[in-house]
């Protein structure tokens, strides 16, 4: 018996050695890039870009904050990062508002009410929500030029907050985690369905709540595709700030602003890495919460 145990023991030993020696290098693989995206930022010359992880050392000037500072600072057409930022900032901060609002009352009608239909159209709103968002960007496009704000910040915020109820099957699982009973107390007491809502089960709701705003804003904070399609064509005040970065890597512009992009990259990530740790012990929750019914 002890040798069986010492070959168990053995071979668990192993197994372990193997697993952590798996996870570790896919850990360096996964942080290499975010290593290397943080280096090139403080890189002191703007030779475009670098294949070598880090500045030579012969140089006295390798290593610099300028970029950061010239991020910052300059305004010009082309490299105002500020305004990009601002822009960003202000569409995922409504679109997060809006977003969060209609999700959690669609979420929340789903949850409750019983009419006709009710199960055809979840599965309905489930179904469209497989296709990828950018296989409708024509239409949308189309749409907006026929309004007349195909090239404004107002058009990229009506897009993103136009298809948000779709999102509701996280929010709705959290719901039907809150028991019925409360409802049926506060209606007893005469409130109505809308001070149930928002007297009663969203004090309750604050994971769902936190979760649903994180991912509202995240959304349209890291967007690109159809960023770019839609004010990517416009003057450059339009830009966010992932249109106005990848601008920064044609190859007309790399030699002059790869060193600023990867500032940009670091600066961007900043606001997303800080929420996300202040706030994860809700987002866990959400999630966790939202997925124990359908």
């Amino acid at each position: 018996m002890k040798k069986v145990s010492n070959g168990m023991k053995t071979r668990r030993i192993i197994t372990n050695a193997f697993i952590y020696l798996i996870l570790a290098i896919v850990s360096v693989l996964w942080l290499f890039p975010f290593f290397y995206i943080i280096i090139q930022s403080v890189r002191g010359d703007s030779t475009g870009i670098s294949l070598s992880m880090f500045p030579s050392l012969d140089n006295p000037n390798a290593y610099t904050f300028q970029n950061y500072v010239l991020l910052l600072t300059d305004t010009s057409n082309n490299a105002n990062f500020l305004r990009w930022y601002f822009n960003t900032l202000i569409i995922a901060i409504v679109t997060a508002a809006a977003q969060t609002i209609l999700v959690l009352m669609t979420s929340y009608t789903l949850s409750r009410l019983r009419f006709k239909g009710r199960k055809a159209l979840m599965k309905l709103i489930l179904i469209i929500g497989m296709f990828p968002g950018f296989l409708s960007m024509i239409a949308i496009y189309k749409i907006l030029q026929a309004i007349g704000l195909q090239t404004s910040v107002f058009g990229l915020i009506l897009v993103y907050i136009s298809g948000s109820a779709s999102g509701y099957y996280i929010s709705k699982g959290f719901f039907d985690t809150i028991s019925k009973s409360l409802d049926e107390a506060a209606m007893i007491d005469g409130a109505s369905k809308n001070t149930i809502f928002w007297k009663i089960i969203i004090p309750l709701a604050k994971p769902i709540v936190v979760y649903t705003i994180l991912t509202s804003f995240i959304g349209p904070w890291g967007d690109f595709m159809l960023a770019n399609y839609i004010v990517g064509g416009s003057a450059s005040e339009y830009y966010t700030v992932a249109v106005g970065l990848q601008k920064w890597l044609t190859p007309s512009n790399s030699a002059l602003f790869f060193t600023r992009f990867c500032a940009g990259a670091v600066f961007v990530s900043i606001p997303i890495v800080i929420l996300f740790f202040i706030l994860q012990r809700y987002y866990v929750e959400g999630v966790t919460g939202g997925a124990v019914k359908g």
